[in-house]
């Protein structure tokens, strides 16, 4: 008798009186082994596998359930899958006894999203040739469903890359917007900086009493046109794709012209910047300049958090791969829902920021082969680090052969030798 066929177990119970002993245990250590063969097989299945009765409790989870959402297998059958996983409203999930699917992101065992719908089972749907029905008055009623099963994916990385495929769209979108801006706003504020500079000649030949409120006129248009200006070539900065010029060059040494630099503004505000560089450091192929213009934007980012004070600290480190230069401060940090907006344009959480520094850090970066990663402990500080690849990975577009470049070698437009 095959013990895979639908009904196999009620025809087994129903024949157990005439079944002799030793036929009966045959069938059941079959069934055993068989019940470890499949279970073998939907633990090496990648999507979590939850099995659960009417009301939720636990009958069946396999290893990917298991490690999805961090349970353990033992202690997890026969509790209810809400208890389990907290934030699942069994109720609304299983009020209209047909198929839900939904997205969830969860914390813990670690970030995640993940997408799961939940099917409900009756008897037909687990044995076909089996009509029989629960016992009036049990828990499996006629008008609900005998179990479910939920089948979870982690939709992670595909979510992942839909973001980016979005922000890719974004950026070009800001890039051809670039020239337009620079266009119809830098030529009006040109224009206007002339004529300030026309009126300040003329207010030069007034009496010195008159002078006063028309010469602070001036003085503060002039600085909200300078405000534009730099808001403007920020703007461009971040937007217009630039080629590195990439030569071999020390990171340490970058680190303390950047913070020579800008060490005076930030002992004004009452900063202390501490140091820890790492020894023999491998060099990098990096354009000094883009990499310096970057170390300057977190540096300035962080001082500004610490608006009373505080520390900066810097640090260098590397493996074979990459090399890391991790800038903490000890600002207030970033709260969770802003965390992941930090690199759009214009996001800002300063009164005057233009929203545009971590932007241009995370382009020059990703110019480098390289990547930024925050770390944020809301209260406490900010801690920004950038990694740089210790060889060139950055990728190069190669231009289609034509005539004028491949010579006789130019590709036949029919698709025939020469």
């Amino acid at each position: 008798m095959d013990t895979t066929k639908p009904g196999f177990l009620d025809k087994l119970i129903g024949r157990l009186g005439r079944v002799q002993p030793e036929e009966a245990q045959a069938h059941l250590l079959r069934v055993v082994r068989e019940k470890g063969f499949f279970e073998a097989i939907f633990n090496t299945i990648q999507e979590g596998i939850i099995v659960t009765d009417p009301t939720g409790k636990i009958t069946y989870l396999n290893e990917s359930a298991c490690d999805l959402f961090g349970l353990e297998r033992a202690s997890s059958l026969g509790k209810r899958l809400a208890d389990k996983v907290r934030g699942l409203d069994w109720k609304a999930l299983t009020g209209a006894d047909r198929l839900v699917s939904r997205d969830m992101q969860i914390l813990y065992p670690q970030p995640r999203f993940l997408n799961f719908y939940l099917v409900p089972l009756d008897r037909d749907d687990l044995d076909p040739a089996s009509h029989a029905k629960p016992v009036p008055g049990s828990a499996a009623r006629e008008d609900r469903p005998y179990a479910y099963a939920m089948i979870v994916r982690d939709i992670t990385e595909s979510r992942r890359t839909t973001e980016e495929a979005i922000e890719s769209e974004r950026f070009n979108a800001l890039t051809l917007l670039a020239a337009g801006v620079a266009h119809e706003i830098g030529n009006p504020l040109n224009s206007l900086h002339i004529h300030l500079q026309l009126m300040e000649r003329k207010i030069r030949k007034l009496p010195p009493g008159e002078r006063g409120g028309l010469e602070d006129s001036v003085r503060v248009a002039k600085d909200e046109i300078r405000r534009l200006d730099f808001i403007v070539s920020q703007f461009l900065r971040a937007v217009r794709p630039t080629i590195p010029q990439i030569q071999r060059d020390d990171i340490n040494a970058v680190v303390r012209e950047s913070v020579s630099f800008l060490r005076a503004e930030m002992e004004d505000r009452g900063i202390l910047i501490e140091l820890e560089l790492a020894e023999s450091l491998p060099q990098l192929l990096v354009d000094r300049d883009q990499i310096k213009q970057a170390f300057y934007n977190v540096i300035k980012n962080s001082s500004q958090a610490m608006k009373e004070g505080g520390i900066l600290r810097i640090r260098t480190s590397a493996t074979p791969a990459q090399v890391s230069i991790a800038f903490e401060d000890t600002g207030g940090g970033i709260s969770p829902e802003n965390l992941s907006k930090v690199f759009q344009p214009y996001f800002t959480t300063k009164d005057s920021g233009t929203g545009l520094g971590l932007m241009i850090v995370r382009r020059i970066v990703r110019e480098h082969g390289g990547e930024v990663e925050l770390q944020s402990d809301e209260g406490r500080g900010l801690t920004v680090t950038i990694r740089l690849p210790t060889s060139d990975r950055r990728v190069q577009m190669l231009e289609y052969p034509t005539a004028e470049t491949a010579g006789d070698e130019a590709p036949d437009p029919n698709g025939t030798a020469p």
